[in-house]
């Protein structure tokens, strides 16, 4: 096994078409009686908890409120979402379905997994509701109900794997594919190789000043992402 592949999910593999983020507003509504500014507020490439403190501040709360209606957020929040996806179902971006059975066919070689800023309930029903969830082994990886700060999960998914697998991956053996420069710019610290996909709201430029490795449409090359994940 030589490769520790970790997907981010929003933008990189499905969109939600808004549910996630009318899920978090009546949450957030029902927990501390206010969303912030969300209407306008970018989600993009941030965890969970990372937006909620952020819309939370700017509407004036401190942070030890925010942290005790933490818990009961989330246990909202995932029931709202749940609803939400109950009737709509996500679109799953191109190529997503094909590499991802590909790489099924690769498991004694890589580790497939997340990196995402979703807590990992939200993962599991946005991936469930896309019938994408049977790629993923939900105890490897890393989630925003891991670590507030995006750049902290890069080095909780090499430990799980580690954990899981015997396989201490390193630097270029640990492959980020994402939409955003966060995801780009997460792993520098342990020098991992970065896969941008233009399929979020980030254009290929940006993505590239980001330091992206690759910077790719989609993943509908099918055979050009498996080379870059061989």
């Amino acid at each position: 096994m030589n490769r520790l592949i970790l997907f981010d999910i929003d933008g990189t593999l499905l969109g939600t078409r808004g549910c996630a983020r009318r899920a978090f507003h009546r949450a957030m509504l029902e927990v501390y009686d206010t969303a912030g500014p969300i209407e306008t507020h970018p989600f993009d490439g941030k965890t969970d908890p990372q937006i909620v403190r952020e819309l939370l501040r700017l509407d004036g709360f401190d942070d030890a409120a925010i942290d005790a209606g933490m818990p009961s957020l989330w246990q909202v929040y995932l029931r709202e979402l749940e609803q939400e996806l109950s009737t709509a179902e996500p679109h799953v971006y191109p190529g997503v379905i094909d590499v991802l059975n590909e790489l099924g066919e690769r498991r004694d070689r890589a580790c497939i997994t997340l990196l995402t800023g979703n807590i990992v309930g939200g993962a599991q029903i946005k991936l469930r509701s896309a019938a994408l969830d049977s790629h993923f082994d939900f105890e490897v990886g890393a989630f925003g109900s891991d670590c507030e700060r995006r750049d902290g999960l890069p080095e909780i998914a090499v430990r799980r794997a580690y954990e899981r697998t015997g396989v201490r991956f390193q630097s270029r053996q640990v492959v980020i594919i994402g939409d955003t420069p966060n995801d780009v710019t997460c792993g520098r610290a342990l020098d991992v190789f970065t896969i941008a996909v233009a399929t979020g709201r980030y254009s290929k430029d940006q993505l590239a000043e980001a330091g992206a490795h690759v910077v790719l449409d989609d993943l509908s090359d099918t055979e050009r992402v498996l080379e870059l994940l061989a």
